[in-house]
């Protein structure tokens, strides 16, 4: 019984490597997680076979910030229908209203409890 079930790929991207390690800890239970600590990093892991099936960005990191990431994301015809989940310490109404108008399915501030950034990653994708 050997059924081989390819499980979703989940990109993270976020430059403080506790949340990072946090977030891939409890994600490569159920996921298969690659990270990236920058903004210019998340965008070439982001373009490599294969493709992520979820990513989530934190806003603030060196280089192009996560706000930037998802606009590129949505010009690269492969990436465009990539979830985004923002997990971001940025909590202003402006900063949110951006985040979404950047196509994030999900908006999610620091300090967050796991149990909800796990749900949602369920939910964007699809189970």
């Amino acid at each position: 019984m050997a059924a081989t079930t390819t499980r979703k790929r989940i990109l993270i991207a976020e430059d403080d490597p506790a949340i990072r390690d946090l977030l891939s800890t409890a994600l490569s239970k159920h996921y298969q997680v690659e990270t990236a600590d920058n903004g210019d990093r998340a965008l070439v892991v982001a373009d490599r076979e294969p493709r992520p099936d979820l990513i989530l960005l934190d806003v603030m990191m060196p280089g192009v910030d996560g706000f930037g990431v998802a606009q590129r994301l949505k010009l690269l015809p492969a990436l465009k229908s990539v979830p985004v989940i923002f997990i971001t310490a940025k909590d202003a109404p402006l900063d949110v209203i951006k985040g979404i108008q950047t196509g994030a399915r999900h908006y999610i501030t620091k300090p967050f409890k796991l149990a909800d950034v796990l749900a949602k990653v369920r939910k964007a994708l699809g189970g």
